[in-house]
């Protein structure tokens, strides 16, 4: 499993990182997501989701809220959730749209954008990625994985 502090410089690197990243996930884990908007979270996502072999689009449910794909995972089928909390605006909004369900599920792998939003409900996170956006370099990202 990747733990550290990662430099990335373009797009193809994250997607990269985020591939290489999925290779330690298990069933039922959670993944926060953390970053300024288009700091590069969705990327990640489909890398993970490529290493996961996803055939759907892979993009963010900002209006949707959550995307549901197909993967595999140690060579058996896996439903990936992949959540993006952005456009919520309080803990009620959270309970009203099923999130609880949605955290809870073991058979799941959960992918959480805005992961911060849900502070106070997402008390069990296996992951955190934190994507932090260069001040001096337009492309270069930081990204720590703990």
């Amino acid at each position: 499993m990747l733990n550290g502090n990662y430099i990335s410089n373009s797009t193809e690197e994250t997607v990269e990182l985020g591939s290489k990243f999925a290779e330690g996930l298990e069933q039922g884990d959670i993944i926060a997501l953390y970053g300024d908007l288009g700091a590069g979270k969705t990327e990640f996502i489909k890398g993970i989701c490529i290493a996961l072999n996803v055939e759907e689009i892979v993009n963010s449910p900002t209006f949707t809220i959550t995307n549901r794909y197909s993967g595999t995972l140690d060579n058996k089928k896996i439903i990936i959730l992949h959540i993006d909390l952005f456009r919520i605006k309080n803990l009620n909004q959270l309970y009203e749209i099923g999130f609880h369900e949605f955290i809870n599920s073991d058979e799941s792998l959960k992918l959480i954008e805005w992961a911060e939003k849900a502070e106070g409900i997402l008390l069990q996170i296996n992951h955190k990625i934190r994507i932090i956006l260069s001040e001096k370099k337009e492309h270069e990202r930081q990204i720590i994985i703990e």
